[in-house]
């Protein structure tokens, strides 16, 4: 996870480089194998060598998965019937990171395999809290907004999912900036990031709404983005992040959202019929 998260090899890295990477993890590289093989992609022929994957799914989404199987195994369930917030938890990042690359290049935002990245790392400390809050607690924590969810955490462990995770990934040495980023990401649940630094508001605004509708579509509380108008999210857990979404560079996003791409794209992961 080190080497695949610092800046050298994130600025430098490429296709060559990260398919060598992949493939000296055998348990990553059959992760990678068995995704760009699955019927969301609909190949016509199997795809047998991980740089054909990387570069049929690109740089983003195989540094995605490979990130999402390192936190699988980092995070296993000791209990069976925490195995369903588990699975849900994975699936919300996986439909985040999705939707993250394909708004991204829809609003041609700077470095989006950057921000792709800390959309999964902000799933850290939900992992991390999940695991410490009891299992007869769990299916109550996971079906609450993410404002109930930061509170009831604060009553359990003392400190929300948020700084959980940060201090996790300090813990792990991954590179400072990056932790920040994150962070940056979870806390637009309760800071005005237009205000307090509208050069990164945009960016961290996008994540965090990825992050927030993949948790939504993964739980069943959406389910599509056919009718799903961002202007009129009145949830208590997109407050902040309302004010964030007036920023000029995120003006085409209810367009993004929208566009044919991103639906099928969304029903796909959900495993339904595009429309």
């Amino acid at each position: 996870m080190q080497q695949l998260l610092s800046p050298e090899f994130v600025a430098k890295a490429g296709s060559a480089e990260l398919a060598e990477l992949v493939t000296a993890e055998p348990l990553i590289a059959a992760k990678v194998l068995a995704t760009v093989n699955s019927p969301f992609y609909g190949l016509y022929q199997p795809v047998t060598r991980i740089g054909q994957s990387v570069t049929f799914l690109g740089m983003n989404t195989v540094r995605s998965i490979c990130l999402q199987y390192m936190l699988a195994e980092a995070f296993k369930p000791k209990l069976a019937e925490a195995q369903r917030c588990f699975d849900t938890i994975w699936r919300s990042s996986a439909i985040a990171s999705e939707l993250c690359v394909r708004l991204g290049k829809a609003l041609n935002l700077p470095d989006q395999s950057a921000l792709s990245t800390k959309v999964v790392l902000s799933f850290v400390g939900q992992l991390a809290t999940a695991s410490l809050i009891p299992a007869p607690s769990l299916e109550r924590w996971l079906q609450c907004d993410r404002l109930e969810r930061a509170q009831l955490e604060q009553e359990l462990l003392g400190l929300n999912a948020c700084e959980i995770g940060c201090l996790l990934m300090k813990s792990w040495e991954l590179p400072e900036d990056l932790v920040n980023a994150v962070g940056g990401v979870g806390r637009q649940l309760v800071s005005p990031y237009m205000t307090t630094d509208p050069v990164n508001a945009p960016r961290l605004a996008l994540g965090y709404l990825c992050a927030r509708l993949g948790e939504r579509l993964a739980l069943g509380q959406l389910g599509s983005l056919n009718d799903y108008d961002v202007k009129q999210d009145a949830g208590v857990d997109t407050f902040h992040l309302r004010t964030a979404l007036a920023h000029p560079t995120l003006a085409r996003l209810e367009q993004a959202l929208a566009s044919p791409e991103v639906q099928t794209a969304v029903q796909q992961m959900l495993g339904k019929p595009a429309a």
